[in-house]
């Protein structure tokens, strides 16, 4: 029985380049020095859009990883299996050097290069991009210890995916994961109660072998070839580099205890951990081990930033899209001026997260030059906060564009939304990378003052900055106690400023005019949607620049 026609339904978005549609991405990745990379991203972001690929990020979500901890005849084996999907998907970041490029093609503009990739992927499957992440990270650390990193090198930086599981010297690339928190502390880590016992009492200290013993609370991902891992000397908590397989070609005593029931990243594997006397290399100095994966860290928070912009520009294209091709009330959602104020204000606060995140990653580049270790050292954590968290506000608005439709799983809009909070927690919330800002300010006095002269070099002639420069400088002479409650205050109001500085600099006049009118002072706990009648003019270009497809 025929009931009813289909219509005023909207067509799913496929086989469409991330990378050319995005204007700010593109123009970012030339001026941040790697537009020698935009032919390879320009062939990724049609590859990211194809329907080949979205469909592989669907099925690598559906079909969630499963716990095997024992085989057929009662043996520990501790493996946890994948949707074929999800290997696919390494095979891709893989490919695209995600996992070491600026180490892989070293030079200017290698690391912007890198995270423009990542920013792509991002969009299309997070979960993935975990041990991506991971791997990523542990690379400088490791290229401390040279004896082990050589042994590395090849696996480390192999462009081809071997998701076998096997002893590290038989395998043609791997992965690296993390197990840094327990029960007990969390983002304290130093309440850390894992052991570490040296195996030759002759033979201790970096690069010497220990047996570890202790559990893991959050243990990402287990099925990674190694793990960097916090462990508790004599001496204090020390780093360890933890194989999954020991030498003689054993399993390394790592008990899977079950998998994380998480509210979204479910297409990768976290767990909980339990080992007694696993094998680990200390890595860095004994009882230097939190100063040890400060580096590691700073790497991972640049990526829980380029993430969350991820998420926002895909929020936003999916919004837009949406918009242009749903009609009520006799008009496209596009057409609708209040409709067309929201994404307007959205389509603002989604380039200027591009251009932190790429401006971020350029600083990663240009490790000794004091202004960009300021960016690298005080910007970071500040981005991650901020970016992190508007991120989840960003993504339920832009389900509301949808509608009901965006309430079911079958639409791209819930995946998003069950995505955006795991970055503000991951590598620290919102109040410890607060804290870790004022204490790199205190720490890294002259880089913040060449990052405070850029802002009010940026704020001549233009009063709405001047007023968010001048406020932060009044929160500086706050006495510390104070300072301390306001820190989330101090960060919001950096974070802002410098992206209103790199609207002046980079995005079209009418945007930046928009994007500081739009977040002024008294508009701290705004929604989205409320720009004022003096940008309804510019609100079509705007539009036009975030999304330029019909």
């Amino acid at each position: 029985m025929h009931t009813h026609e289909i219509v005023n339904q909207v067509p799913d978005l496929t086989d469409y380049n991330l990378y050319t549609t995005d204007a700010a991405l593109s123009e970012g990745v030339r001026r941040e020095g790697a537009g020698w990379h935009a032919c390879a991203l320009t062939s990724h972001g049609a590859e990211l859009g194809s329907a080949e690929v979205l469909e592989l990020a669907a099925l690598a979500n559906r079909h969630t990883p499963e716990l095997q901890t024992h085989d057929r005849i009662g043996r520990r084996i501790d493996v946890v299996n994948f949707h074929p999907s999800w290997h696919a998907l390494l095979e891709l970041l893989r490919r695209a050097g995600l996992h070491a490029l600026p180490w892989i093609q070293p030079g200017d503009g290698a690391h912007v290069a890198r995270a423009a990739g990542y920013f792509m992927h991002a969009q299309v499957e997070a979960g993935s991009l975990c041990p991506t992440t991971m791997t990523f990270a542990a690379i400088p650390v490791l290229q401390q210890e040279p004896v082990l990193f050589e042994q590395l090198r090849a696996q480390l930086l192999a462009r081809e995916h071997d998701g076998r599981d096997l002893p590290i010297r038989q395998k043609r690339s791997i992965l690296i994961g993390m197990g840094m928190t327990e029960k007990q502390g969390g983002s304290d880590v130093r309440s850390n109660a894992s052991t570490a016992m040296p195996m030759d009492m002759q033979a201790q200290g970096r690069g010497a072998s220990y047996l570890l013993s202790g559990h893991k609370w959050f243990f990402s991902a287990p099925m990674c070839d190694a793990h960097m891992m916090l462990a508790r000397t004599e001496n204090g908590l020390s780093c360890f580099f933890v194989p999954r397989w020991l030498p003689d070609g054993g399993k390394n005593p790592i008990l899977i205890q079950r998998l994380k029931d998480k509210l979204g990243n479910r297409s990768n594997s976290s767990s909980e951990v339990e080992f007694n006397e696993a094998l680990g290399i200390m890595v860095g100095d004994e009882g230097r081990g939190i100063p040890t994966i400060i580096e590691m860290a700073n790497h991972t928070r640049l990526d829980c930033v380029i993430g969350s912009a991820a998420l926002m520009r895909q929020a936003l294209v999916q919004a837009l899209h949406h918009a242009r091709h749903r009609r009520a009330f006799d008009r496209h959602l596009a057409e609708q001026p209040l409709m067309r104020n929201v994404l307007a204000d959205l389509a603002l606060e989604s380039e200027a997260a591009t251009l932190l995140m790429l401006k971020l990653a350029h600083a990663f580049d240009a490790p000794d030059d004091p202004l960009a270790r300021a960016w690298k050292r005080i910007v970071t954590p500040a981005a991650k906060f901020w970016i992190c968290k508007r991120a989840l506000e960003f993504t339920g608005e832009c389900m509301e564009v949808w509608g009901g439709n965006g309430y079911v799983e079958t639409g791209p809009m819930a995946r998003l939304y069950r995505e955006a909070p795991v970055n503000s927690i991951w590598e620290g919330s919102g109040n410890v990378m607060c804290l870790d800002v004022l204490r790199a300010v205190a720490r890294e006095a002259l880089g913040f003052s060449l990052l405070m002269d850029s802002l009010e070099q940026a704020a001549i002639g233009h009063a709405l900055l001047q007023e968010r420069v001048h406020a932060l400088k009044a929160m500086l002479s706050a006495p510390p106690a104070q300072r301390e409650a306001l820190a989330r205050r101090f960060v919001q109001q950096l974070v802002l400023a410098l992206q209103g500085m790199l609207m002046l600099q980079h995005a079209p006049t009418a945007s930046a005019d928009a994007f500081l009118a739009g977040r002024g002072e008294a508009d701290g706990g705004r929604v989205y949607g409320t720009l004022g009648a003096s940008t309804v003019a510019a609100q079509e270009g705007i539009l036009l620049r975030a999304w330029p497809l019909p």
